[in-house]
């Protein structure tokens, strides 16, 4: 609701000053009709979801349920930056498998790449050509000289948590509140009310947590040191932009203080980069630095295809190295059969080598770019106390005034009801979002007309939500 005519400056002036208020009673009754018009416009997705009998809750797997709306959309195929559901419904797609297709759905290098090796042998148990050039490929991208296969990037962040207890002889390892990195039980701590304690959300937990993972706040220099000068921290594990709860930057200079912090204590720095390979190419720790020790990359790295990486220094490989010939033969804990397994190598090798390129990601920071632009109209126009966060190509918007400096500040900006009405609302006009706080991202095959169409479509929901 923009500022009515008024002659009086002051009044103006005022109406200017003052954030609109969004009133819970429209919310709950556009709510109510955005419900009602998912379900009539998707009658074969529903059918689809209700006789997936043979499914646990009619989904493969549960997280498919995360989406705002009664049911998931049933997707029939998806291409470039586009996914067409199972009724029909073309959506411009901003959400890109939350990450996973964030260079386009099944880009046509991958796509040939990926039906040559099916021809050729999926998984053989053994390093190809393809794969000794992928090795060469990914210290190029990403300015580090080894480099381990996964199958997810959970898988990743596991071993390496394992590496690094085991170069260090440290048991403990340091986290940031409000992390996510993926299925690793270490990492499921949380502060509450500044103390730490075990995340209740972690299925069938047996094991207290407490005594081997610290968890502080993002930003918090004073914390940091005060737990690395102890020295018997074996690893901080750190997304450089915390992403999975809302988006957290960094401070100036924190970043840099938590290198020098680690290299002073013996302490080793890893990046779980999964999602902040949207920063640039090679990530954002060589768009922005510091670098890390290890730095962990997964879902986007083969296009969508399971894999993952993570690469390490020339002083961690000699330390890997030593540490492999000291212990026992048999099983190291890290890695399983399908591992750099040959369709994931090749997915890989086809993606650096093709489509995660330079100019790709030229185009999809000045598509971010034009996207915050638009953004920030929207919310200035209707006097919003929003924000928008932006790193690199992935884009939110926060309904909430300012950018938080930590988890907790994160958690408590969150507004579920509105941010899941907003995003049933675009998804109704054919505007799909990631389903978690309403994450955007822009692949190299995102267009200006994709954008002006999500841009027009929140600008219609704020100004039904203000009326």
């Amino acid at each position: 609701m923009a500022c009515p005519a008024n002659r009086d400056p002051g009044s103006a002036l005022l109406c200017l000053a003052r954030p609109a208020v969004i009133d819970p009673n429209i919310l709950s009754a556009l709510r109510a009709r955005e419900v009602a018009r998912f379900i009539a416009a998707n009658p074969k997705s529903k059918s689809c979801f209700d006789n997936s009998n043979g499914w646990f809750q009619h989904v493969p797997f549960h997280w498919m349920l995360d989406w705002p709306s009664p049911f998931p959309i049933v997707a029939a195929s998806a291409q470039g930056a586009t996914l067409t559901g199972l009724d029909g419904q073309i959506f411009d797609d901003f959400c890109l498998g939350d990450t996973a297709s964030m260079f386009g759905h099944s880009p046509s290098a991958l796509a040939v790449a990926l039906a040559e090796q099916a021809g050729h042998g999926l998984s053989y148990m053994l390093p190809t050509t393809k794969g000794a050039e992928l090795g060469d490929m990914l210290a190029g991208m990403f300015g580090l000289p080894n480099w381990q296969v996964t199958t997810t990037a959970s898988e990743a962040n596991r071993a390496v948590i394992r590496w690094c207890r085991g170069l260090t002889g440290r048991s403990k390892i340091l986290i940031f509140n409000g992390c996510y990195h993926g299925a690793v039980d270490d990492v499921f701590v949380d502060l509450r009310d500044g103390v730490a304690a075990n995340r209740p959300s972690l299925i069938g937990q047996v094991q207290d947590l407490l005594p081997t993972t610290v968890a502080i706040e993002f930003n918090d220099v004073a914390a940091l040191e005060s737990a690395l000068r102890g020295g018997d921290i074996a690893c901080v594990l750190a997304e450089p932009v915390m992403t999975n709860i809302g988006m957290v930057r960094d401070a100036p200079g924190y970043l840099e203080t938590l290198r020098r912090l680690c290299s002073e204590t013996g302490t080793l720095l890893v990046f779980d980069e999964t999602h902040t390979i949207s920063s640039g190419f090679g990530g954002h720790s060589n768009r922005y630095g510091p670098m890390p020790d290890v730095m962990v990359i997964g879902k986007s790295i083969g296009g969508g295809v399971p894999c993952a990486v993570y690469g390490f220094s020339a002083e961690i490989s000699v330390r890997m190295e030593a540490l492999n010939k000291a212990r026992p033969a048999g099983h190291s804990g890290i890695g399983t059969t399908l591992s750099a397994n040959a369709l994931a190598i090749t997915a890989m090798h086809a993606m650096l080598g093709q489509v995660i390129t330079r100019e790709a990601y030229d185009h999809m920071l000045a598509m971010a770019d034009s996207l915050v632009l638009g953004l920030n109209k929207v919310i200035e126009t209707h006097r919003l106390p929003w924000h928008v966060s932006h790193v690199g190509a992935r884009v939110e918007f926060v309904c909430a005034p300012r950018p938080p400096a930590n988890g907790t500040e994160a958690r408590a900006a969150m507004d579920h009801s509105l941010e899941s009405m907003v995003h049933l609302y675009l998804t109704n006009r054919g505007i799909l979002l990631a389903p978690f706080h309403n994450m955007m991202l822009l692949s190299p095959v995102t267009q200006e007309a994709q954008i002006d169409r999500l841009l027009q479509a929140l600008d219609s929901c704020v100004g039904e939500l203000l009326e």
